[in-house]
């Protein structure tokens, strides 16, 4: 099959697998089953890996980045202005956490270091992937947040719960 066939068959299997994951409900279900199904046509072998045309992962991480900003609203900003504090201690506590981890995994358990420091690191799946793809190890990273994202997701409502005994904290 020639280059152009090949990237179609990888968008092809892409947006099968974010539309099937969209079945099922878990988070982050596009990027998930995209990143699933043009995983698996890759990694079959059956095609060349895919040469994207020069551009294009710089207008993906615009489009991405354009997504995320229109998510940041004066309301967001209103409430930073009352949060900066733990936002600070946060982010700082997660990065220092991230880090610790990273290397943890990279030294007794032999993950590349790369995989594991921007793995462990805190940060959306989207992001932090675009990240990993710049270190050429974007699939890997976008696996490691897939999981910790969907385990978070699953887990956390109902450690909340347990934690303030079936109530949810009141807003603000």
């Amino acid at each position: 099959m020639a280059a152009p066939l090949h990237l179609v068959a990888y968008l092809l299997a892409g947006l099968a697998g974010g539309l099937l994951a969209l079945r099922t409900g878990i988070p982050a279900a596009p990027l998930a089953g995209a990143l699933l199904g043009a995983g698996v046509l890759s990694m079959s072998g059956r095609l060349d890996t895919a040469q994207w045309p020069a551009g294009t992962r710089t207008l993906l991480e615009i489009g991405i980045g354009t997504v995320i900003g229109t998510g940041l609203t004066s309301t967001a900003l209103g409430e930073l202005r009352q949060l900066w504090r733990p936002a600070v201690l946060i982010t700082l506590a997660l990065v220092g956490a991230g880090l610790v981890v990273g290397l943890a995994c990279s030294r007794l358990l032999g993950v590349d270091p790369v995989v594991a420091l921007l793995g462990a690191a805190p940060g959306g799946i989207s992001g932090m992937s675009l990240v990993g793809a710049e270190f050429g190890v974007g699939a890997a990273v976008a696996s490691l947040h897939a999981v910790r994202l969907i385990t978070v997701l699953l887990v956390l409502p109902l450690a909340v719960r347990l934690v303030l005994g079936g109530q949810p904290a009141p807003p603000g």
